[in-house]
């Protein structure tokens, strides 16, 4: 598949600096870096072709891994894959004639330990990691997202892992994707976000900033860490009975502790050697971000879903492979 106009090194530095850049920004690149005379409207050209070539294969492989979603069918375990952990978030995005819309960032990784310095214990101690972090997106709902992760997380052979988790915030339709895809997975609440709920009910039955805000929540971030959400919740309950000016918001802080109780074993988990927050995702939706929700950047919803691949390609460190396979394709 070849372009008429273009050779494929000019087509794949069009597609990558615009994964990077502004499309003027990326015109720039070519002309000052690589020494193109290009214009704006080409290079733009250019990336929506090839973005929608990026696009067409995705969901061409989404769909061929799909047709088997048990990871236990696929054989045993290989010890040349370790652990490997799968975390999903949202991020924001101006779509034209719709407003904002979410953009479901999912990401695979390494699950390694390394020498840290504990926050808790000022103490050294090997702690899990997320290494060699590959990513997708999605502007859409959850199911075509899970489609796009499992392919994903199939690519980096999660059926030989020898272990697996999935960490994410309290979202329903994270947990809903895990129970259909990784449903063999340790499951895991994000350490952060459950103490931002932790605080927030301070906040709410103590008041913002007040000393017994922070008094209360110091002692319950302990019992929290040791793994006693169900504790929480029922103390949360007990100061919404009292405090009854605040009492539904309490109830909902309380619900949250109650409805993940079973994720957010954090001690004993990263006792286990495994990663407790989910930065690696949120880091991928701000970069995510960086390129679609720039200031004053309103975008088409196809002018975006062509971009998306590519963007996701160049941050997992596999826009060469990905291109590759884009350039060879037949076109559609």
């Amino acid at each position: 598949m070849n372009d008429k106009h273009w050779s494929e090194w000019v087509a794949e530095k069009a597609v990558k600096y615009s994964a990077k850049l502004s499309y003027e920004e990326a015109t720039e690149a070519m002309q000052e870096l690589a020494g193109v005379g290009i214009g704006k409207s080409s290079t733009w050209r250019l990336a929506q072709k090839w973005g929608e070539q990026m696009k067409t294969i995705e969901a061409r492989e989404a769909q061929i891994a799909n047709e088997t979603i048990d990871p236990l069918a696929a054989g045993k375990p290989s010890e040349k894959v370790g652990r490997l952990g799968v975390s999903m978030d949202g991020a924001i995005i101006y779509i034209r004639e719709e407003g904002w819309k979410e953009l479901k960032v999912g990401c695979v990784f390494d699950v390694e330990l390394a020498p840290t310095l504990d926050a808790h214990t000022l103490e050294w101690d090997d702690l899990a990691h997320a290494r060699n972090i590959s990513y997708v997106s999605h502007l859409g709902g959850p199911e075509t997202f899970g489609k796009k992760l499992w392919k994903e997380a199939k690519r980096r052979k999660w059926h030989e892992a020898v272990d697996t988790q999935v960490i994410g915030d309290g979202a329903v339709w994270i947990w809903n994707l895990t129970g259909d895809y990784f449903y063999d997975a340790h499951q895991l609440v994000d350490w952060y976000h459950a103490n931002e709920h932790l605080a927030r009910a301070a906040h709410l039955a103590f008041g913002e900033h007040s000393s017994e805000a922070t008094q209360w929540h110091k002692q319950q971030e302990l019992v929290l860490f040791q793994g006693h959400p169900d504790q929480i919740a029922q103390t949360i309950i007990t100061l919404a009975e009292q405090k009854t000016a605040v009492q539904e918001n309490l109830l909902e802080q309380a619900g949250y502790f109650k409805n993940n109780q079973h994720r957010m074993n954090y001690l004993e988990m990263r006792a286990d050697g495994w990663v407790i927050g989910s930065g690696m995702v949120e880091s991928g939706g701000k970069r995510f971000k960086d390129r679609f929700a720039k200031s004053g950047m309103r975008w088409s919803r196809d002018g975006a879903e062509r971009l998306l691949p590519a963007r996701a390609a160049l941050m997992s460190n596999r826009f060469e492979t990905v291109w590759k396979s884009a350039y060879n394709s037949p076109q559609n």
